[in-house]
């Protein structure tokens, strides 16, 4: 099936497109929103101009929309965008990266619906350990760029996912009954590199902010190298 993946960079809608061609689906587009509320219900804000770059590292077309940000008008500008995307790409399905959150997920089914597209949600209810662990498996590289809540400390920006940083993923949902995944919003992610990637995304100039728990790595400047 043709299918079109709600793409924002972060390992869960990177994952799902290697989840995806698994299966046998033709990933014929990506579909990326940049929100100008970094508060949005619906959609990943941290490095979302990336979004771009991470799509020519996988040669795969994506088409960017632009929305303000605002509770449930937002959904009409995504809806705008996948119907776009039908018609430019003759999508039959849409693939989201979607693992807990029933607002998300009801939303974008609704929007499906109204369209007549199929829409696959490979993670869905997913565990969050195993989650971390099948990325690591598979050679996704995934930075963290974004953390807002505690017990989250500015160290975290730019840390790297491996099996140390699920373990220690896996004490802090232990002990504060974090969602080790992010899914609580806790954390924003960037896959730099996967099978998925024909060049590597290189980061070349990047700065912190960080204040009371909230911060964002901020990638200034990167490019795509050679693997």
């Amino acid at each position: 099936m043709k299918v079109g993946v709600l793409f924002s960079s972060g390992k869960d809608s990177t994952y799902v497109i290697h989840l995806a061609k698994k299966l046998g689906h033709e990933i014929s587009c990506l579909i990326t929103m940049e929100s100008k509320n970094n508060e949005s219900y619906m959609f990943h804000t941290p490095n979302i101009n990336l979004a771009e770059l991470c799509a020519e590292a996988m040669e795969i077309p994506i088409i960017i929309e632009q929305t303000k940000g605002k509770k449930e008008s937002e959904l009409e500008d995504l809806k705008k965008v996948i119907n776009n995307a039908k018609k430019k790409y003759e999508i039959e399905g849409i693939v989201t990266g979607a693992l807990s959150s029933t607002y998300q997920g009801a939303r974008i089914q609704n929007i499906c619906n109204d369209l007549n597209l199929w829409c696959f949600n490979p993670l869905w209810q997913k565990n969050q350990i195993e989650l971390l662990n099948e990325l690591v498996d598979n050679k996704f590289k995934v930075m963290i760029v974004g953390v807002f809540a505690y017990p989250f400390d500015e160290s975290w920006l730019g840390e790297i996912i491996d099996k140390e940083t699920i373990s220690k993923l896996k004490e802090l949902q232990q002990k504060y009954k974090i969602n080790p995944a992010g899914e609580g919003g806790e954390t924003e992610s960037l896959v730099i590199d996967s099978p998925l990637h024909k060049k590597r995304i290189k980061i070349t100039k990047s700065t912190k902010t960080f204040e009371n728990y909230a911060g964002v790595f901020n990638i200034e400047e990167a490019f795509l190298e050679p693997k």
